[in-house]
């Protein structure tokens, strides 16, 4: 994973509440394993027709938003299955950060071990962030140390757990966090190795 201390972002609003991973990504483009290529099929069905031309009034094929890598959404984001695939498309796409007052908790957890930032942020907040980026270019910096929101003049504060913000800021996945003790485990294993 990459560090995220503080990233500056261009704003998409999402103005759908219960978005289902089914819709961010549908699941006949889940027959890959390697996490690269499915940005090309976020939100497919509300992006594209049935001929696979772009739908003009969907949010993400507006020019305003070309190079958005912050995505402000409804309650309840990420709910239905668990697939892993939903966070690996909107990372694919170019999303490093997601607000909404609440996600599904797989899918929350998803997204903090795939290096995606989820926010909870109160619901009056975030519809008045849907609003301004609705009506203008809105561009937001996430502080993950201070953990602050600002831009547009807004300013907001929210909550972070401890150890996942330690993780992002250090750029450490889970595996990363196992390999810094990868002496004591060769120690632990030879030790075992001698004693069986």
């Amino acid at each position: 994973m990459e560090p995220f201390q503080t990233f500056t972002g261009l704003v998409c609003p999402l103005d759908r509440s219960n978005v289902d991973t089914d819709q961010i990504i549908p699941k006949q483009f889940l027959k890959r394993v390697e996490r690269k290529g499915f940005g090309e099929c976020l939100f497919y069905n509300w992006r594209f027709d049935q001929d696979g031309n772009k739908k003009a009034d969907f949010v993400l094929n507006q020019p305003k938003y070309a190079g958005t890598s912050i995505l402000v959404a409804g309650e309840n984001f990420g709910c239905g299955s668990s697939r892993e695939h939903a966070p690996w498309a909107l990372q694919d796409y170019g999303f490093k950060t997601i607000i909404a007052p609440g996600f599904a908790d797989i899918f929350f957890n998803n997204c903090q071990k795939n290096g995606i930032l989820a926010i909870r942020l109160d619901k009056e907040k975030v519809e008045e962030l849907i609003e301004a980026a609705t009506e203008k270019t809105l561009r937001l910096t996430v502080n993950l140390e201070k953990q602050t929101i600002e831009g547009g003049g807004f300013h907001f504060t929210f909550d972070s757990d401890p150890y996942q913000k330690e993780l992002f800021i250090k750029g450490l996945d889970e595996i990363a966090v196992t390999m810094m003790h990868e002496d004591e485990i060769s120690a632990f294993e030879k030790k075992r190795a001698k004693e069986a």
